[in-house]
């Protein structure tokens, strides 16, 4: 049975999924557009062998990433490399909304949860 192309991933964001290998003719990436709710926040979590780009659409919120915290905003990017521990938090009462590029593409179990966080 083939998987929607929105779901919830292991980090607690809504993810419609715009390019997977899964439904379409690619390999080695994916894109996804991730929605964080109004004053939410993912889980932290990490991807083994996965880097990431977010580009911020719209909303305003942080991303955490190790031991830093970048503003996200529309046109913001941010690298995420393999290995480090990151989450997302929304902070007004409008969603954030990101895209996600992934490579190699995004799968769950690549996604390792490391801390607790409400979502």
């Amino acid at each position: 049975m083939e998987q929607p192309r929105r779901y919830r991933t292991l980090d607690g964001s809504t993810i419609n999924e715009l390019v997977h290998p899964r439904h379409d003719p690619v390999t080695g990436l994916s894109l996804a557009e991730a929605t964080v709710a109004p004053g939410r926040r993912t889980y932290a979590h990490l991807h083994k062998s996965s880097e990431e780009i977010y580009y911020t659409v719209s909303g305003e919120g942080q991303l955490h990433l190790d031991n830093r915290v970048e503003p996200m905003e529309p046109g913001s990017v941010h690298l995420i490399r393999p290995g480090a521990e990151h989450w997302v938090q929304a902070l007004t009462a409008a969603p954030l909304c990101f895209l996600c590029a992934g490579s190699p593409p995004y799968a769950d179990d690549d996604t390792e949860l490391v801390g607790a966080g409400e979502v």
